[in-house]
């Protein structure tokens, strides 16, 4: 019985390094991704904190030109221009009426650059819509 337990221990010597070799690549690969995605829902978030708070801050303009111009505003202060490029802020929605609607969307470019992982694009195109009642007893004009 002894004999036999010293044979499997001697057959086994140098596995533990083996796997680790094998394994290290491939834990490191899954914790990339596992930032990656972080990156994608922190940046997510972002933008649709920016289109709520732009919504929010054009509503109480008095003309459309002014929502927008506000709206540009709001989201040119929120974003941060290193991970994410913004195509513009589109302002649509009902007419710019007491008791209408202000509608933001934004479409974004998040980048993946400083990650270096294999497979990934460069960047991905992520979208944010946001709405905010037009008060009924306020005139716009």
């Amino acid at each position: 019985m002894r004999r036999l337990r010293r044979r499997v221990r001697r057959g086994e010597r140098g596995s533990m390094a083996v796997e680790i070799v094998i394994l290290a690549p491939v834990m490191l690969a899954f914790m990339m991704l596992v930032v990656a995605a972080g990156r994608l829902v922190a940046v997510k978030g972002d933008l649709e904190a920016a289109s709520r708070d732009a919504a929010r801050a054009a509503s109480p303009e008095r003309t459309s030109g002014a929502a927008q111009g506000r709206a540009n505003e709001v989201v040119d202060a929120s974003l941060d221009k290193q991970t994410t490029a913004c195509q513009g802020t589109s302002l649509g929605g009902t007419d710019f009426v007491s008791g209408g609607i202000v509608r933001v969307s934004l479409t974004c470019q998040v980048s993946y650059a400083g990650l270096g992982l294999l497979g990934l694009p460069g960047s991905i195109t992520v979208k944010a819509v946001s709405t905010a009642p037009i008060d009924v007893y306020r005139r716009t004009g």
